[in-house]
């Protein structure tokens, strides 16, 4: 159940729903769960929660020019060329916060081939939970020589 926790926080944390998985990471690998399963699962769940995003981002030009649409031709036509300035390389930063989500957005808008888009997107993310969970066995001390019997 830990497993399937983390999976659907980190999913909602890539959307833009507020969620926050790395807190529910690190106490979950506090309490000595197994590692990799918990990176795995976080990282699978953020990855294909920035999915979302891309399919969103696809679907913008089916609305852009709705009244209700959130975002103007204007930002639209901004978020493109500074997308387009760094390329889909720039998906490698889909994990920072406040700009990693709409990042994601605008690769679905970019149309970034799927394979690229998951790859790149699923890369910063792992790295960011292989982070975070050094962090924490850093400042707890877990998995230390010194913490072994």
């Amino acid at each position: 159940m830990a497993y399937l926790t983390l999976f659907l926080t980190a999913f909602a944390a890539a959307t833009l729903l507020p969620a926050y998985s790395e807190l529910l990471l690190g106490t979950l690998a506090s309490q000595g769960l197994p590692l990799f399963w918990l990176w795995f699962w976080a990282t699978l769940g953020n990855t294909l929660g920035s999915v979302v995003n891309g399919v969103i981002g696809r679907q913008v030009d089916r609305f852009k020019h709705k009244r209700w649409f959130p975002v103007s031709e204007l930002q639209l036509h901004k978020a493109r060329n500074r997308f387009n300035r760094y390329g889909q390389w720039s998906l490698l930063l889909g994990w920072l916060p406040i700009v990693g989500d709409p990042l994601t957005l605008v690769g679905g808008i970019m149309r970034v081939p799927w394979l690229n888009f998951v790859i790149l997107v699923g890369i910063g993310k792992g790295v960011r939970y292989a982070f975070v969970l050094w962090v924490v066995l850093e400042a707890t001390g877990f998995g230390s020589p010194a913490s072994s019997p």
